[in-house]
């Protein structure tokens, strides 16, 4: 897997670069910022970007925002030191394939790597315990951390789900393609935690992301 590394300390990319090529990774690229780490995707085309959070210029959260949108195909995983709420359901909100602390072992690191290449997110055991206690509030009726959970495209795409239309049925009706579809798609079961379009739709309107007025 080629893989993108993007942090503002030289010294950590080195270490986190060396542990890669380590266990069989390419590393094409270092950046030091959001800005260089948006330009070298363009650029480099990687299949994977590991970026901080904490980022002078432009921050990890706003390079994960553009790289996403320019470059869906490409995995991004955080890797910082931040623990706060915020950062962990704005990184998944914003369609991070994982998020993992520094503090992690190098053996568990990698594997959660590995997982990632097998489909899986690549998620810290306490940030899987945040996302799981975050959805558990909201479903009781508490606010989320942030405002939306998902996106309005991604609810706009859950409804269409959720009247029964085939992934080929949505890409007519909202003039994108298939592929693109199954990308939305992906990002919903993650942010939703879910396994499929059905679980999706009842954890949806349980939420209060979709109405029951909009299945058939």
């Amino acid at each position: 897997m080629r893989v993108l590394v993007a942090d503002d300390h030289a010294l950590v990319r080195d270490g986190i670069a060396s542990l890669l090529e380590a266990a069989g990774y390419t590393v094409v690229g270092q950046a030091g910022d959001g800005i260089e780490a948006v330009e070298a995707v363009a650029r480099l085309l990687p299949e994977l970007v590991l970026m901080d959070i904490s980022m002078p210029g432009m921050d990890g959260l706003e390079a994960l925002s553009q790289i996403k949108a320019m470059h869906p195909q490409v995995k991004v995983v955080m890797l910082t030191v931040s623990e706060e709420d915020n950062d962990i359901y704005q990184a998944v909100r914003s369609g991070a394939q994982g998020y993992l602390l520094k503090s992690l072992d190098a053996a568990s690191f990698l594997e959660c790597l590995r997982g990632l290449e097998h489909g899986d997110m690549a998620l810290d055991p306490s940030a899987v315990t945040r996302i799981v206690e975050g959805y558990v509030e909201l479903s009781r009726g508490s606010s989320p951390p942030e405002k939306e959970i998902l996106t309005q495209r991604e609810i706009e795409l859950l409804n269409l789900v959720a009247m029964g239309l085939s992934n080929k049925a949505i890409a007519l009706e909202l003039s994108v393609s298939d592929n693109t579809v199954k990308y939305h798609i992906r990002q919903i079961l993650n942010k939703l935690a879910v396994q499929n379009r059905t679980e999706a739709v009842t954890s949806a309107i349980r939420l209060g992301l979709i109405e029951p007025k909009d299945t058939r």
